[in-house]
């Protein structure tokens, strides 16, 4: 198992080697390798018996990302043209700043700059990538080192279900939890209620943190597969890592059961045929919905057939009922209520992450009621005005964007479409591995429409 943790370290010293020697994309070397596994490396170590060495791996991507950062804005070329975009990220920070700072809330200094952290340094990583020069940015590259990881999380994921065993059983994961925030041991498996259906079903994680995280990686996934191997025709033309890339990725969604993210994966299909105009695939993706909804009429008719538990599965996620989207909905409705009270928000910490290791969490299951249970309405409208203005710049930029632009252009978009379900189900900007690489690409993609060009669009450097 230390495999994990040299993974984590070593591709640390390999980014910041790059980022130092000058070539500042390589943070993405640690933002896939390194953040895809966070918390299996983190468990790994603590269970080495090097617990105090974790704090110090733990502040390793803020670190990266920090210098990466300065030395952008130190080697800027020109001076940048700002998006609608920039300003609307840069008021949400500031925002979250001011509640972060101001004695807002019951939580003390140290838990808000915590909960700050929590809610608004994906921005920090949205402006690194936002000031790199889109030029020097080797994209297929990395968009390769994805699929590379697709691949082993399906590997990993194949010898979990032959064991039908949770790879975090044999890492320590329960305990470096318990320890470092305080959530005690849950659940059938002894890991936490997410790794397990309603039914009692295991719900993998391949070596991600939790099996949200891992269906969340996966869209991450599929976005990125669909982007890379679709040509300027818009024929999707996969090598054969490819293919394996994308069976990895289905064997993930399903072995995940998570709900949210499996209808995002049909979802980003479905929208990845509309913007590209493959009439066949939106057809089949039509007939298919026709289909499924004439199989549930013909399951839900019959009491007999109700009896069965994948159709009392389908019937209790429809009608809110099973204990899962009970806890969504109480959630929810805490939430709204806390803001219809207190609509400038309970301040940082009063909801999310930092709130349920305090075991004082207001709201939850939903990254938009988090936002605005914490830092207010004004907060909430901006992180949706945000993205939605990034689902119309990406389906804008499509239309003129060329090359490795295109596929960032695309990606982009793709995971945008792709995180909406989810978002409203589970705090999404959480996972570092997914937030980090959703707002690097986001940066890059906004660098790239706002760069200084001739008239014809020129493409990102090839590998």
């Amino acid at each position: 198992m230390f495999v994990f943790t040299l993974i984590f370290v070593a591709s640390f010293i390999v980014a910041l080697r790059e980022v130092l020697n000058g070539r500042r994309d390589g943070v993405l070397i640690f933002i896939i390798l390194g953040l895809s596994m966070y918390t299996t490396a983190m468990s790994v170590t603590y269970t080495l018996g090097l617990k105090l060495l974790v704090p110090v791996f733990q502040y390793f991507k803020e670190v990266l990302i920090l210098c990466t950062l300065t030395l952008n804005i130190v080697k800027l070329k020109y001076r940048p043209r700002f998006h609608l975009i920039d300003y609307a990220i840069f008021s949400f920070l500031a925002l979250t700043l001011i509640y972060a700072l101001l004695p807002i809330g019951e939580q003390n200094f140290t838990q808000r700059l915590l909960a700050f952290k929590s809610t608004s340094f994906y921005i920090v990583v949205y402006f690194t990538g936002r000031l790199m020069d889109p030029q020097n940015v080797f994209i297929s590259k990395y968009f390769n080192y994805i699929l590379l990881l697709t691949i082993a999380a399906g590997l990993v994921l194949l010898g979990e279900v032959l064991m039908n065993r949770h790879l975090q059983t044999m890492t320590g994961y329960a305990e470096y939890v318990y320890y470092f925030f305080n959530f005690e041991p849950s659940g059938m498996f002894g890991l936490s209620t997410t790794f397990e259906s309603d039914s009692g079903h295991r719900r993998f994680a391949s070596f991600f943190a939790n099996p949200l995280e891992h269906a969340a990686a996966t869209l991450l996934a599929l976005s990125v597969i669909l982007a890379l191997y679709t040509d300027a025709k818009n024929k999707f033309r996969p090598t054969s890592m490819g293919m394996a890339a994308l069976g990895a990725s289905l064997l993930s969604i399903i072995f995940a059961l998570s709900r949210a993210p499996l209808a995002s994966y049909f979802l980003i299909i479905y929208v990845y045929a509309l913007v590209t105009n493959h009439k066949l695939i939106t057809r089949f993706c039509h007939a298919g919905g026709v289909a499924l909804v004439v199989y549930l009429a013909y399951l839900f008719s019959d009491a007999t057939r109700r009896k069965n538990p994948l159709v009392q599965v389908l019937m209790n996620t429809i009608d809110f009922s099973d204990p899962s989207s009970v806890g969504h909905v109480v959630e929810w409705v805490t939430g709204i209520n806390a803001m219809i009270q207190r609509p400038l928000g309970l301040g940082l910490g009063a909801s999310g992450r930092v709130a349920g290791t305090l075991g004082e969490n207001v709201g939850g299951e939903n990254q938009f009621i988090i936002i605005g249970v914490q830092a207010g309405v004004a907060a909430l409208l901006l992180y949706l005005c945000i993205y939605v203005m990034f689902i119309r710049t990406g389906i804008k930029g499509l239309r003129y964007l060329e090359g490795k632009e295109r596929q960032v252009c695309l990606a982009v978009l793709l995971m945008k479409v792709g995180f909406l379900i989810p978002l409203f189900t589970s705090e999404v900007e959480s996972s570092s591995y997914i937030s980090y690489m959703n707002w690097f690409l986001s940066g890059l993609l906004i660098s790239i429409i706002m760069r200084p060009r001739p008239q014809k669009t020129v493409a990102l450097s090839n590998d």
